[in-house]
């Protein structure tokens, strides 16, 4: 088979978009670059193989033979195959081909077309123009058309994870992980049961059940065939090839405070046994707080460990795995952030707060109910306002969820959990007003991160007097600086009225005879209203100082690059 198709690659005029002829190129960054762009291309162009050939001459396409063995290499203590494997997402589909020419040995890599959606390596999209690997990213034409090509050919309405896998069997599930969920579903039932006298009965029968009637009541498989989603919670990582071409692992990530990147880790399916493996890998020290009341101080987690799974699963659950996509934990030295792909279906996360409820619908119907009945979720609707209702306990900063993000040209979700806490006092005394609800101090976190905030939510701060200052650079009200004990935070943040810093120029300027505009900067930065950045205090003393030249209070002299202000001569000690 090799020998026939490579006499009819050697056949062609040139290279195409969809072959490549190479010598001894063994760089495995490289390999992996055109593995991403050949599957691509072959997508877009609707051929059924593309290829890399090795030994043979670019532009004559006479065989030169080659001295690269994609079998025999390895880059750490991994092949390069299952390398290759790995670092592509979702996982690419090929296979090397060795034959023998009267002229030297030849390397074929044959490449099937992208499913689901573009291969990307170590993160980016390739694509092939003309003879040239290039960035997806960098022909949005083709990504375009690439993406609309790609998208999910299942009926809409059908829940992806809900289907049944072809072929698959209770043999490609863990049995680590069905131990794992024997265990969460007795739980599950336990909880669902008041009567506490009936709690031995239910462990007994839980017990007792076989493995199909099992998974069958926990909602996993349907009449004992296995479905997607129990391929995602419960299936050995060798079984992932039945969800191809879905990349289906979760990652961590740590970075540093200049957000260089660290160390690293995937965890690929069963889901149920992955997600704790990755979660220790997290960060949790502990620290002391002062609850009020007390003298001592308590030890508390950085983050709360509900919360973190909670977000962890979520992911999980809302993943639109028909894009191709991984499940993301980025660590960084004060937050975590959790990602997947897809959009969130909800109206926003103040809807969810506000109704308490679910969406009408949800994309992983499936899933999410064998995650409830294998407890790696709450109830639907109520997990989002617990993690709210978590972190305002805790007096930490309350989650922050943004929900249109694109990247890459597609949707994402992420959600940021703070370990900081930005202002203990203000945190402590502000949450513990029953007058506020929960959406009012959600609202009020976003001001102290100086986050944005939509114009009816300014209108509903203000109206009940917790919010002042004009967009962007809104500022607790003096209302909720009376609450918190922080007037002198308050007034440093709104600042003096413009006769205050005027009054101080004038002083200065009769004490000293006239002023540079550095020392203008050194007298007033300093005095300046701390939710202001650098360049608008720099804006703000120019146009103090316009303002005074106008009214006739000062003059400037010198040249325009190094003007020196004085007091007029007509003016004098102002009052």
């Amino acid at each position: 088979m090799s020998l026939v198709t490579l006499q009819k690659l050697l056949s062609l005029p040139r290279e195409q978009t969809t072959v490549e002829f190479k010598s001894n190129l063994n760089e495995p960054k490289e390999i992996g670059e055109y593995l991403s762009a050949l599957a691509n291309v072959a997508a877009l162009d609707g051929h059924d193989r593309a290829w890399v050939v090795w030994g043979v001459e670019d532009g004559t396409q006479k065989v030169k033979g080659t001295v690269f063995d994609p079998f025999k290499q390895k880059i750490g203590n991994q092949t390069l195959i299952m390398w290759l494997q790995h670092l592509t997402s979702p996982r690419a589909d090929f296979t090397f081909h060795e034959c023998q020419h009267p002229n030297g040995k030849v390397v074929l890599l044959e490449v099937h077309p992208a499913r689901g959606a573009p291969v990307a390596f170590e993160g980016q999209r390739f694509i092939r123009v003309d003879s040239h690997k290039v960035k997806l990213s960098d022909h949005q034409g083709k990504e375009a058309r690439l993406w609309a090509m790609l998208g999910p050919k299942e009926d809409p309405k059908e829940d992806w994870t809900g289907v049944l896998v072809e072929g698959a069997t209770l043999e490609d599930l863990d049995p680590a992980a069905i131990v794992a969920a024997r265990h969460n579903f007795t739980e599950y039932l336990l909880k669902s049961e008041s009567d506490t006298s009936r709690h031995a009965d239910i462990r007994t029968e839980a017990a007792a059940l076989d493995v199909p009637t099992l998974l069958n009541k926990a909602r996993v498989t349907k009449q004992g065939r296995i479905t997607r989603a129990a391929l995602l919670l419960l299936g050995k990582d060798e079984a992932a090839h039945f969800l191809a071409p879905i990349d289906a692992k979760m990652s961590w990530l740590m970075r540093d405070a200049d957000n260089a990147t660290g160390t690293g880790q995937h965890f690929p399916v069963p889901f149920l046994l992955a997600s704790d493996k990755l979660l220790t890998r997290i960060r949790n020290e502990q620290e002391e707080s002062l609850p009020d009341g007390t003298l001592f101080p308590t030890p508390v987690p950085w983050y709360d460990p509900w919360v973190i799974r909670e977000a962890l699963h979520n992911c999980v659950a809302h993943q639109d795995y028909s894009l191709g996509g991984k499940i993301n934990v980025v660590e960084h030295p004060d937050r975590l952030v959790f990602s997947n792909l897809g959009q969130f279906l909800a109206p926003s996360v103040e809807w969810m707060l506000a109704h308490q409820s679910p969406p009408e619908h949800y994309r992983n119907q499936w899933l999410i109910d064998s995650m409830i009945r294998l407890r790696m979720i709450d109830q639907q609707g109520s997990g989002i306002r617990r993690m709210f209702d978590k972190q305002r306990l805790r007096f930490y900063p309350m989650p922050d969820f943004v929900t249109d993000k694109m990247v890459q040209g597609l949707p994402r979700v992420e959600v940021t959990i703070t370990r900081q806490v930005l202002d203990a006092k203000y945190t402590k005394m502000l949450i513990k007003r029953t007058d506020l609800t929960l959406n009012q101090v959600v609202l009020l976190d976003r001001v102290q991160k100086q986050r944005s905030l939509l114009p009816e939510q300014v209108r509903e701060l203000k109206a009940l007097k917790l919010l002042e200052g004009r967009a962007p650079n809104y500022l607790i009200s003096s209302k909720v600086a009376e609450w918190t004990g922080q007037k002198a935070r308050y007034l440093r943040e709104r600042g003096m009225n413009d006769k205050y810093y005027q009054d101080l120029v004038v002083q200065y300027l009769q004490k000293y005879g006239q002023a540079t505009r550095q020392e203008l900067d050194d007298l007033l930065l300093t005095k300046l209203p701390e939710v202001l950045d650098a360049t608008q205090k720099i804006n703000k003393i120019r146009n103090l100082q316009q303002a005074m030249r106008r009214s006739g209070l000062i003059e400037r002299t010198g040249p325009r690059g190094a003007p020196i202000w004085k007091l007029l001569a007509s003016n004098s000690i102002a009052k």
